[in-house]
Order: C-alpha cells, then sequence, then structure tokens
C-alpha cells in the first residue's frame, strides 16, 4: 500500500511521518488502520458586536467592535465537505461536544488575534470562521484546508477527538493567518517557519484563553488528543523540543532543539513537523526571558516580523533578524537581548560567526 502523504495530509496537525509509523503498529490495530485511511484520504463578511463600557462620569458607553463570524458543519463521518451547517454564530450550544468544541475554540483564537494584534480575523478584515467535525472515519487529524478548519474524530485507540485541543484549533487556523500574509513556502526551511508560527498561535490562544503567563504555561501542543495508551503528553513540545511522546509503537519525538542536530530529509516536506522545533524553542525561551503575557512582548514581536515584508522563501536566519529587527522598533534594548539570545541559544544566529563574516 502506498502511504505517500497528499499534500494535505503534510499540512495537518499530526505529521505524515507519525501517521506512516502508526499504520505499521502491531499493537495498536484499529489505529494501524485508521492511519492508514488518513493518510490514503488526504485533505481535500464583516460583523460586529456591542461593546459596553462605563466612562468616568458613571455613563453607559456602547461601542460598535468587530465579532466573530463562525459556522461549524458536520461531515457525518463522509469526507465531503463542507457538511451540513449545525451551528451558526448567535446559536446556543448543541448536544455535540465536538461541534460547541469547535466553536469555542474558533472564537477563542478570533479573540486572540484581535485582542493580542487588532487583527479582525484571519485576513484581517474580518473573514468567516468555518469549520467541519466528525470528518472522515476514525479519520487521524485535523487541517486548514485553504478556507476552513476540518476535524477527524480520531481512531479512539490512540487519538482522539482533534476540536478537544484549543491548540490545534490555533495552529490551523494561523495557518490561515500566514496564508493572508507572508504565505510562507510549505517546504524546507520556510515550511518548518510556517509551522512553527502556527505553533506560537495555537500556544498563544490556549494561554490568552487560559489567563497563563509564559511561566504558567505548558508550552504543549496537542496535549490532549492521545489516548492514555500512549506514552507522551502531545504532539510536540515548544520548551523542551524532543520529549513529547516516547512509545513503543510511534516512537520517539523527532523534534530538535538545535540547528546542530538540523534534520535533512525529503520527507515530510523537508522536515517541515520536525525541524520547526527549533524556531519553536527561540519563541518559548523570548517569551519566558521576558515574563509575563507570551501574547505581548514576544507575541507582538513575532507577529510584526510575519506581517512586516518576511519573504514566502524565508530560512530560519531571516526571520531571526526579522524579529530582532521588530523587537528594536516595537520596544527597547531587553527585548532584543531577549529575542537575539533566544536564536543564539538554538543556533540560528551565530553571534562569533557573524563577527568573523564581518
Amino acid at each position: 500500500m502506498d502511504l505517500s502523504a497528499h499534500d494535505e495530509t503534510a499540512r495537518g496537525i499530526v505529521p505524515a511521518y507519525l501517521l506512516a509509523r502508526l499504520a505499521q503498529s502491531g499493537r495498536f490495530t484499529k489505529a494501524a488502520d485508521a492511519a492508514r485511511q488518513t493518510l490514503i484520504a488526504g485533505r481535500p463578511q464583516f460583523r460586529a458586536r456591542l461593546n459596553f463600557s462605563i466612562d468616568e462620569n458613571g455613563a453607559l458607553v456602547a461601542e460598535l467592535g468587530d465579532a466573530p463570524n463562525r459556522t461549524i458543519s458536520d461531515a457525518g463521518g463522509t469526507e465531503t465537505l463542507p457538511g451540513a451547517v449545525v451551528r451558526a454564530e448567535d446559536e446556543p450550544p448543541v448536544d455535540d461536544a465536538s461541534v460547541n468544541e469547535a466553536f469555542d475554540g474558533l472564537g477563542a483564537t478570533f479573540e486572540l488575534l484581535l485582542a493580542a494584534f487588532a487583527r479582525n480575523s484571519l485576513d484581517g478584515a474580518g473573514a468567516p470562521l468555518n469549520a467541519t467535525v466528525h470528518y472522515g472515519t476514525d479519520y487521524d487529524n485535523a487541517f486548514w484546508d485553504g478556507e476552513r478548519m476540518v476535524f477527524g474524530d480520531g481512531d479512539g485507540e490512540v487519538f482522539l477527538g482533534f476540536t478537544r485541543s484549543l491548540t490545534v484549533i490555533g495552529h490551523e487556523l494561523a495557518h490561515g493567518v500566514i496564508q493572508h500574509t507572508a504565505n510562507l513556502e510549505y517546504r524546507g526551511q520556510p515550511g518548518a517557519l510556517n509551522e512553527s508560527i502556527a505553533d506560537v498561535f495555537g500556544a498563544l490562544t490556549e494561554q490568552y484563553a487560559r489567563g497563563q503567563t509564559a511561566e504558567q504555561a505548558t508550552w504543549l501542543i496537542g496535549a490532549g488528543i492521545f489516548t492514555d495508551e500512549v506514552q507522551g503528553t502531545a504532539l510536540r513540545s515548544m520548551i523542551e523540543p524532543g520529549t513529547a511522546y516516547d512509545d513503543d509503537e510511534l516512537g520517539k519525538d523527532p523534534q530538535p532543539a538545535h540547528m546542530s542536530d538540523f534534520v535533512q530529509t525529503t520527507e515530510d516536506n523537508g522536515g517541515v513537523h520536525i525541524n520547526s522545533g527549533i524556531p519553536n524553542r527561540a519563541f518559548a525561551l523570548t517569551a519566558t526571558t521576558l515574563g509575563g503575557n507570551a501574547w505581548e512582548r514576544a507575541g507582538t514581536v513575532w507577529y510584526r516580523a510575519l506581517t512586516g515584508g518576511l519573504s514566502a522563501t524565508a530560512t530560519f536566519r531571516d526571520f531571526a533578524d526579522a524579529t530582532v529587527a521588530a523587537a528594536a522598533e516595537e520596544y527597547g534594548d531587553s527585548e532584543v537581548a531577549a529575542v537575539r539570545d533566544a536564536w543564539t541559544t538554538v543556533g540560528v544566529i551565530d553571534d562569533e560567526r557573524d563577527r568573523r563574516s564581518e
């Protein structure tokens, strides 16, 4: 059986290399079959709200503000998109937990983008937020298809439903933000940056929703989507790449934390889900060094670098330089030092090498 991943599967939250490993499992027989089917299948307007406040004179003030426009559809176990609409904006929760989790996750991502970066939805212009749940049978992934979020239910043996993870939802919607900004190529270092920046937004969405500081955060991406049968906590750890899971069947988390361990491969679109661990750690280190809320100074620096004219073929070093420049423009010496030190720690910036080349 040909287990090569379609481009759509390659962009899902679960890396194709992990699904391919799972597809060979003798221990998780149902999950192995689900992984094979997942690999074969691939993945195929303005709203406003009134915000009320009290002014200094005690008067009620009503202001018009941006609001999300969410629509959740149900594929009913098929691979046909978008499926039947089951919940729209301003409608109450339904009996289906996956529908409500998707609805709430889209809203949480919208709120992070608006509050932290003054960005009105994915395109900055109020784009609708659409999602489909119950995609496929035992489908072991979640993905952004260029227009909507799509969630599988997992196989129940290794993977649980993907709507239960806010970092997964924030990550996949972030691909929409990237699509509308730098539109980073999905291969090699630009592709790994694409995945890393999506992880940053995923982590920030969860932290903002929970009111967590950088020190309180887990920095895990996809926590809660593994069953108890798996020896692992999440798909990825931003603060400690390579430690998210270590299972007899799934193998060990292959993410490097330093450029000295950069993985050269033709698989995974040139290692986009693997080497993203390096810029992931740079962001987590920056955020924890600066302290406080990661979506503020560290998040702003990353967002400004992404939206400040970044090339679609940017390398790790290109993005590192863009973040240092953004820190200098937005803040001061302490922020610049934190950003530069983080990239130095992961081996992307080498001050000694830079001096020798001058």
